[in-house]
């Protein structure tokens, strides 16, 4: 297979003058027409401008001016080495998949003839570890806690002004695994299906969609939940349309709200610690997986619950467990004690 590296001279005239903004401005429209989430959008905007100042500061040009056909394989590979500079792997890598779709967009819609990323060396991903909560307790924990039925460590928890919607939301993230833009795209559509047989129809990367069975237990946290809805908001009666969780106010939560509401429940639980760095909701989803997968589910199974792309993502999980299993059985005082009788029977 041959890669092409497009000079200016092998665009076509018609496109060589077209600025690289403004084929950003497009691209971004279409992907927005696609109903991308608007901070994937800003995301992809962001990796996107940050590499043309660096391709125009190479080429000695404005970014307002820098063309498409001067934006060529070794071009980008120049900028890449430059940006690479003072990010990580993961930050490069991000913005080589940004640029990637981009080109891809360009080729598609006859504007370039050829994806030029190809002759770009992506960053290898690392390999990423579950960040599940630690403790074998501690969702129980933290459940009764927000409940209002475990020993508080802050008194604050005894005058919660909605429990029974922060209990809904940490019973779902903790029972569903949802991401947090999922969870704030539900509407209250979202859950259907009869009685025992209730699922929620949530909406993932991608636009993809799946759907997650709900066990009677969480059944009735969320109904609860709805009914102290109704009596709080007497006489608005929400639409299947309308966000299935609302702040105070009756507007839809969002995600700064979303962030202190689960931050105050490790607080006030006194699990705090047991919370990994920078993954306050993710590690409620982290920690429905690992469970899943201690309980024996495949990475099929897991793959589809949590809408991952990649099977691979989804044996992570497993993975980590065998490796956990096998860290608490080599702890075992009695394989110590085991060592030691073996160790004298050789020296013997």
């Amino acid at each position: 297979m041959v890669i092409t590296d497009p000079s200016p001279a092998e665009h076509p005239a018609e496109t060589v003058g077209r600025t690289v903004p403004d084929c950003v401005q497009e691209f971004l429209t279409v992907r927005q027409a696609r109903k991308h989430a608007a901070n994937t959008l800003l995301a992809y905007r962001r990796d996107l401008t940050a590499l043309i100042e660096v391709l125009a500061r190479q080429a000695g040009c404005d970014p307002d001016r820098l063309t498409i056909g001067q934006v060529t394989g070794r071009a980008l590979r120049n900028a890449f080495a430059e940006y690479a500079l003072p990010r990580s792997g993961p930050s490069v890598g991000r913005a080589w998949s940004v640029w990637n779709q981009f080109f891809s967009f360009l080729v598609a819609d006859g504007v370039v003839p050829g994806n030029p990323m190809g002759t770009v060396d992506r960053p290898r991903p690392p390999r990423r570890s579950p960040k599940p909560l630690r403790g074998p307790d501690t969702p129980e924990q933290l459940l009764e806690s927000v409940a209002g039925q475990g020993p508080a460590t802050d008194s604050r928890a005894r005058r919660r002004p909605w429990p029974e919607r922060d209990l809904a939301i940490v019973a779902v993230l903790l029972c569903a695994g949802l991401r947090s833009n999922e969870l704030l795209e539900l509407t209250v559509g979202s859950i259907d299906g009869r009685a025992g047989e209730r699922f929620m129809k949530v909406r993932g990367k991608g636009e993809k969609e799946r759907t997650i069975p709900i066990e009677p237990e969480l059944d009735a946290v969320i109904e609860e939940y709805l009914r102290s809805r109704a009596d709080r908001f007497a006489g608005r009666t929400p639409t299947r349309s309308d966000p299935l969780f609302v702040g105070p106010t009756g507007a839809a939560l969002g995600r700064g709200g979303l962030q202190y509401l689960v931050g105050r429940a490790y607080r006030e639980a006194g699990v705090s610690a047991a919370v990994p760095q920078g993954a306050l909701v993710h590690a409620l989803r982290h920690t429905f997986a690992t469970r899943l997968a201690q309980d024996g589910a495949s990475a099929v199974e897991i793959m589809r619950l949590l809408g991952h792309s990649s099977l691979t993502t989804s044996q992570n999980y497993i993975d980590a467990t065998a490796r956990e299993q096998r860290e608490a059985v080599r702890s075992n005082r009695t394989h110590q004690a085991l060592r030691k009788i073996a160790g004298a029977a050789e020296r013997a």
